[in-house]
């Protein structure tokens, strides 16, 4: 007896996860399906889930910043394909997000029925992408693709202590919603610098907002990341 496939839909808006659920239970009546509001939801529901057949992702989650959450899930489970979704129409962004091993990408003004066709064909193995995205001259930026490979040497729980010192926490704040010892989160902290090529706290976290969707390369440039 086959086992009905598992989905993940990880975005923060209640409505749009219902109409993703509609998309997907078109194709897949029998599906199972998984929801996360935030990165640190998803990264907690994945653990649970490693058999999950698909995630889909918007990129501008709380806890991720822009391609963060891509990064973290194609590093840390290779085996469960991605599609990226997002309200942003730009085809250089589609483009970027494979460049990150996307899976695919759908944009939320995407009937149900290309949304449904999307996934139908990443699950039988293939790449989708918006038509406009493969006609756009693209060529991957060098830099994003160096700090990708950097953030998947990071560990589950060194990629956590990141992003939230990105949103500004202190180690402090870190180590009690991390339920650590504040030793420990200084001990991740020396970690992360050493794997991203960094020496201050600011670098580290202007490397991660590098890969927020907007204006990523003037964003890059200014990281400071040493070779």
């Amino acid at each position: 007896m086959q086992l009905a496939q598992k989905i993940i839909i990880a975005d923060d808006h209640p409505l749009f996860r219902t109409a993703m659920q509609q998309a997907v239970k078109q194709l897949l009546p029998d599906v199972l399906i998984e929801q996360a509001e935030s990165l640190p939801e998803l990264q907690h529901l994945i653990e649970l889930h490693k058999d999950a057949d698909l995630v889909l992702l918007d990129l501008q989650m709380p806890g991720a910043h822009g391609y963060s959450g891509l990064v973290y899930m194609r590093s840390h489970y290779p085996e469960i394909p991605v599609i990226v979704v997002s309200a942003c129409e730009d085809p250089a962004i589609m483009c970027q997000a494979i460049d990150h091993e996307a899976a695919g990408y759908i944009a939320k003004s995407s009937s149900l029925d290309e949304i449904s066709r999307a996934i139908g064909l990443v699950l039988q193995g293939d790449i989708y992408l918006p038509e406009k995205a493969r006609r756009h001259q693209h060529h991957p930026n060098p830099l994003a693709m160096d700090l990708a490979v950097r953030l998947a040497t990071l560990t589950p729980q060194q990629f956590r202590v990141l992003t939230m010192m990105a949103d500004g926490m202190l180690n402090k704040q870190i180590a009690y919603d991390l339920e650590v010892s504040e030793a420990t989160i200084k001990a991740h902290v020396t970690a992360i610098f050493r794997k991203l090529g960094v020496r201050t706290r600011t670098q580290a976290v202007i490397a991660v907002q590098s890969l927020d969707i907007e204006k990523p390369e003037g964003r890059m440039a200014a990281s400071g990341i040493t070779r």
